[in-house]
């Protein structure tokens, strides 16, 4: 009947046959098809065509056991018949696309157009040559030099220096771009999977596994492929990435056995057959799906515009009049989504715009009166008709009026600001993966320099998370060694040794050391190991057992989880009654028991006084040495009638305790200095830890979390919640802010207390700053905490792919001193940048103020338009190079963190910034007018059309760049520093560029010629520019004696950016910073969660709008919808207006309160 159903099957698929030629016995095509099913269906279809499970893997050529034999030819075919599991990534953009991006610059396009107008006036000649003398003095001077064919050079200057800046921006682009792609294999590499080749356990990267594998899945996985389910314990998957649905779905291989890729064990373990990759794979499949649709998207979107506007309106139709501003409001979060930005480049685009502003207004005045000048002077004064002839050269006249105007704007435009972010950013990310971070989101690492408070795990990062049992309670004996194992009763010891073997993963093992004379490697659950090597130091071996029974022989396994805070296993014994093992949390395991061990191992009555004993003389003690205390403990069933083992409240009962293990995990070395230098930052660290409330204060002493005597909380989840929460049970933040500024321990914490009091404390008003949070996590259970945190560090090593994934920052090391170094990048950042402001604002005042008194004064910009590029080349591009790449200093933990909206200005660089400028603008306006004199040369105002460059206008355009450079160093320092050459050679690439820069302006002054209106200079006016630019240094020194408090305008001046940059919808923006990580959700889900919560609000304002009593229902999910995703906060219906006042969930943009 087999053999007919088989043949039966390949006719019914004779056209997938083609793909059976790899010798398998099932095509791709059929294992897509099999993937879709679910539940029964699925049972019922790999029963009845596969033979089940056996069968299936029979078909893909492997073991359920041994998995595949792992020869390179079979891995090959493998590949070839089904394909890698590797998504595609979208194609780079290509470097032109990048340079065609940076031609849509405004400012640039200006620019090219009115190059070519000029070159095009340059080549037309006026006919009647001669009667040139009619058009005034307007074409002498350039006719006597013989120039007229040079008119041409400015025009082409101009689009030359257009195309570098051009080159120069796309190449950052594209180099930026690289290094993201960069940091994104390295993460796709950082993530292994185990699966059993050849009969050993192997840690595969996620890309190298294939169709066939067996896989071991656990707690806390994100699973990197499809697969069927072969044998699994308590499993339970959460498919909400895929389905949207929230609860955990429990899966077994005989009820649901489907397991797909993308989704999140959250409990249990297990092994699964892998039968889809990569493409194949149901993620994959909705990832080509996105990817394909992208390049569609992108020629429908010009259609979609105006369909999108109604179909958003349709979405919701119980708006209020605001349609278009919901809707802009909309646009706004898509496109920050998709491109991220953070508080600080939020402010300087802001800054950026503003400057911009300030820029156009000017340039244009200046045009304007050039023009009329020039009107004025030729047609009114002078008398002279219009002739037509004259137009081109009126025209050209004009031209260059607007060359000047366009040329003020660029130096206005400080473009260099969004450039110094990027630059800074990813330079300090590239740096900190060196620091053990791993950055996933690049705001984060500025988020960091203004953390205010880090919540942190214990286990692990706080300590070394190698645990050792060094202390054990074990047949009425407290021993505060590891006791020889003749003097404990052999019973005893048998019960014990089994209970740890059997009663643990089978993944976690102690294996020998790498280095000779090293520690044995602890592989898998470390406390574990510590129980497995305390049945080493008792002589036994654990493998042994576990070969006796295999995993597939357990019984029943209860898995650890963070309700349970315990684990067991069921085992049949061979007269067919069963033994359950478990091992816990002490306090949690001892209250289950109700008898224990005796010295001779015979189980006597454990009463509930005996138990409070036990406590004060055995496990308190413990704790206070920072032992982590675990219980172990048994119970026999008879065979029949066989318990109900789903029952779990009556199976997890009426134990027999076998012993109490003291576990110790040494505190890392370099923690409490790297603790002391957070405080000294003002940065206050807090633990959250699952452990006994004992321990964790053991643990936060040797820390220096606490220091014994002084004023702090320490306390435990229970108490915590207790004093936050109401009558009702309901958290409240005033209850909150009570608690949270001097808790600095919270012990026995589950992970709604971490999540709880992460969002208290973002939440509250308490400081006038709002406070910005850093959390560590590594279990599956602290992604709610680390999505909500401000910037949420998850473990490379320890951590779960869950936590990973819902982290900024992955901790490669697991150690708090990253963290530490993550705080120091991150204030660097804001001081890089904090420095390109200073310099880049001094050289835009002073740019922007020469050329327009110049030109209204002279008729001629005394910077001349390629000079202006080259000058904004330098000060923009290669500044916010030199600036932005200092490496931190341990001097930057010695301040308080800024606050989120303190201004980006601070008043001493307000008077650097004017003060400089004041120095720069005397000298460059003392050699405009009085330069001539002074250097006895031909003065070079009003200078004709084309005519030749001047000595004069050559040393004011010198000077002002050699002013630039050494102002470039005094930007070093922005803290009113005297030292400001301190640690410069520690940045190579500041003292490359000064250099480069200095190099290139020498070419440019002695043969630049004509495209650079420069005339060569001789050594000793080279010598007086170099001079007049070392003032700056000397200048420098004097604006930093002048204290600050003397300037009281200028608190004023560093204020006014705070309020310019901060308007309202700002406000807003920064709480949809807050939420930045909730919208990291993929794009697919926050379109689902919009129309799902949209509709859902709305059927429940209806219903309230009937039934006017159902409000706290709708109230209730009102506000658990806005927390829960960031993008529905914009559901602004006729609910706000009448539940506004109720409303408390930060997020919501209610109506105001004047509504209500």
């Amino acid at each position: 009947m087999g053999d007919m159903t088989n043949s039966d099957f390949y006719t019914k698929n004779q056209r997938n046959d083609s793909n059976h030629e790899g010798g398998f016995g099932c095509s791709l095509m059929e294992l897509r098809s099999l993937m879709e099913l679910r539940g029964t269906e699925a049972v019922v279809k790999i029963q009845e065509d596969y033979g089940g499970t056996e069968g299936l893997c029979q078909r893909l050529k492997t073991s359920p056991t041994e998995g595949l034999a792992g020869l390179a030819t079979d891995l090959d075919k493998r590949k070839e018949v089904f394909g890698r599991n590797l998504i595609p990534p979208k194609k780079p953009k290509t470097f032109l696309q990048l340079v065609w991006e940076a031609l849509q610059d405004v400012t640039l396009i200006i620019l090219e157009i009115a190059a070519l107008i000029s070159l095009g006036l340059s080549f037309y000649q006026p006919p009647g040559e001669g009667n040139t003398d009619a058009c005034g003095d307007a074409k002498a001077g350039a006719e006597d030099e013989g120039e007229s064919e040079a008119g041409w050079i400015e025009g082409a200057a101009i689009l030359l220096s257009v195309v570098c800046v051009v080159l120069v921006t796309a190449f950052n682009d594209w180099s930026k771009e690289k290094q993201f792609r960069g940091l994104q294999s390295r993460i796709e590499q950082e993530q292994k999977f185990q699966v059993v080749r050849g009969g050993q356990v192997i840690q595969l990267p996620v890309a190298d596994i294939l169709v066939g594998d067996i896989a071991q899945i656990k707690y806390g996985d994100l699973l990197p492929a499809d697969g069927v389910l072969i044998q699994g314990n308590d499993l339970k998957i959460d498919e909400s990435s895929l389905t949207g649905e929230s609860d955990h779905v429990r899966k077994a291989a005989d009820k649901d056995p489907m397991l797909l890729s993308g989704t999140h064990v959250m409990e249990g373990s297990g092994r699964m057959v892998v039968t889809a990759v990569g493409v194949n794979s149901q993620s994959g499949i909705i990832f080509t799906l996105l990817g394909a649709g992208g390049e569609e998207e992108e020629k429908k979107e010009k259609k979609v515009k105006k369909q999108d506007g109604a179909a958003a309106m349709e979405m919701q139709p119980l708006k209020s009049a605001e349609g278009g501003e919901t809707e802009e409001k909309e646009k706004k979060k898509t496109s920050v989504s998709k491109k991220e930005k953070s508080v600080l480049q939020g402010k300087l685009t802001k800054l950026a715009v503003q400057i911009g502003k300030a820029g156009l207004v000017m340039s244009a005045i200046t045009v304007i009166i050039l023009v009329l000048y020039f009107a004025i002077d030729t047609f009114v004064r002078q008398k002279r008709p219009w002739l037509t002839e004259c137009t081109p050269i009126y025209i050209q006249y004009f031209v260059k009026f607007f060359i000047i105007g366009v040329t003020v704007l660029v130096v206005a435009v400080p473009e260099g600001l969004p450039l110094a972010v990027t630059i800074s950013l990813a330079y300090s990310v590239k740096k900190m993966m060196k620091d053990n971070n791993l950055v996933r989101h690049l705001d984060a690492c500025e988020t960091m320099g203004n953390a205010t408070a880090i919540c942190s795990d214990k286990t692990g990062t706080l300590t070394t998370n190698r645990m050792t049992a060094v202390q054990v309670y074990v047949a009425d004996v407290h021993y505060k060694t590891i006791p020889e194992p003749t003097s404990l009763p052999s019973k005893t010891l048998d019960i014990l040794v089994n209970a740890i073997s059997l009663n643990s993963a089978y993944t976690t093992k102690i294996l020998p050391a790498d280095k000779e004379g090293g520690l044995p490697k602890q592989v898998g659950n470390k406390t574990e190991c510590g129980l497995l090597g305390l049945v080493l130091d008792l002589k036994r071996d654990y493998q042994t057992i576990r070969n006796q029974i295999p995993e597939e022989k357990l019984y029943k396994v209860y898995t650890f989880n963070s309700v349970r805070k315990s684990m067991s296993t069921v085992i049949k014994l061979p007269d067919g009654s069963f033994r359950m093992y478990s091992k816990g949390a002490s306090e949690i395991i001892l209250k289950k028991c109700s008898r224990i061990l005796s010295e001779v191992g015979e189980p006597r009555v454990f009463r509930p006084r005996d138990r409070d004993e036990m406590v004060k003389k055995v496990i308190e003690p413990m704790a206070c040495d920072g032992l982590r205390t675990i219980c172990v403990g048994y119970r026999d069933f008879p065979k029949d009638p066989e318990p109900n083992w789903e029952d779990e409240n009556n199976i997890l009962t009426d134990l027999t305790a076998i012993c109490v293990v003291g576990i110790e995990d040494p505190v890392r070395p370099e923690v409490p200095d790297a603790i002391q230098k957070c405080q000294r930052a003002g940065i206050t660290v807090r633990m959250v830890t699952g452990d006994n409330i004992n321990t964790a204060r053991a643990i936060a002493i040797k820390c220096g979390i606490i220091h014994p005597g002084e004023d702090f909380l320490c306390i435990d989840g229970k108490e915590f919640n207790r004093r936050i929460r109401n009558e009702k049970g309901e958290v409240e933040q005033e209850r909150i802010d009570k608690v949270w500024p001097k808790l600095r321990v919270l012990a026995r914490s589950s992970p709604t207390d971490k999540h709880t009091l992460v969002k208290g404390i973002i939440d509250s008003t308490l400081v006038d700053q709002r406070q910005v949070v850093a959390v560590t996590g590594d279990g599956t259970n602290d992604g709610p905490a680390l999505k909500k945190a401000d910037v949420g560090f998850a473990m490379g090593i320890a951590g779960t792919d869950v936590a990973k994934e819902a982290s900024d920052i992955i901790l490669t090391d697991d150690n708090f001193s990253s963290i530490v170094k993550a705080v120091m990048w991150g204030r660097n950042v804001y001081d890089s940048i904090s420095k390109f402001l200073q310099f880049q604002l001094t050289v835009n005042v002073v740019a922007v103020i020469v050329a327009f008194t110049g030109a209204c004064i002279t008729q001629d910009s005394p910077l001349k338009a390629v000079q202006m590029l080259w000058v904004n080349l330098i000060m923009d591009t290669f500044a916010s190079l030199a600036l932005a790449t200092e490496p931190p200093t341990e001097s930057l933990l010695m301040r308080k963190p800024y606050g989120r909206n303190k201004p980006l200005i601070s008043s001493t660089m307000t008077k650097n910034i004017l003060g400089h400028g004041v120095y720069q603008l005397v000298i460059i306006f003392s050699l405009l007018f009085v330069g001539e004199q002074i250097f006895d040369i031909d003065s070079g105002r009003n200078a004709p059309l084309h005519s030749p460059p001047s000595e004069h206008y050559t040393i004011i355009f010198n000077t002002f760049v050699m002013m630039q450079l050494f102002n470039e160093i005094n930007a070093r320092k922005i803290h009113g520093e005297r030292n400001v050459f301190d640690g410069i050679f520690r940045n190579p690439i500041f003292c490359s560029i000064v250099v480069g820069t200095f190099a290139i302006q020498i070419v440019i002054v002695q043969f630049g010629g004509k495209p650079f209106s420069c005339s060569p200079l001789d050594l000793e006016k080279w010598m007086w520019c170099v001079f007049l630019g070392m003032g700056e240094l000397v200048w420098g020194q004097v604006i930093s004696t002048i204290p600050n408090s003397k300037l009281r305008f200028l608190r004023g001046a560093g204020q006014l950016t705070q309020k310019d940059e901060m308007p309202e919808e700002e406000m807003n923006e920064d709480q949809e910073e807050i939420d930045h990580a909730e919208r990291e959700l993929r794009r697919g889900q926050i379109l689902w969660f919009r129309g799902l919560n949209r509709i859902q609000t709305q059927i429940e304002v209806v219903n309230t709008f009937k039934s006017g009593t159902a409000f706290q229902g709708a109230l209730r999910r009102q506000s658990s919808t806005t927390s829960q995703n960031q993008d529905v906060t914009n559901v602004s219906s006729p609910s706000h207006v009448s539940l506004c006042n109720a409303l408390s969930s930060p997020t919501s943009t209610a109506a105001p309160s004047g509504q209500c």
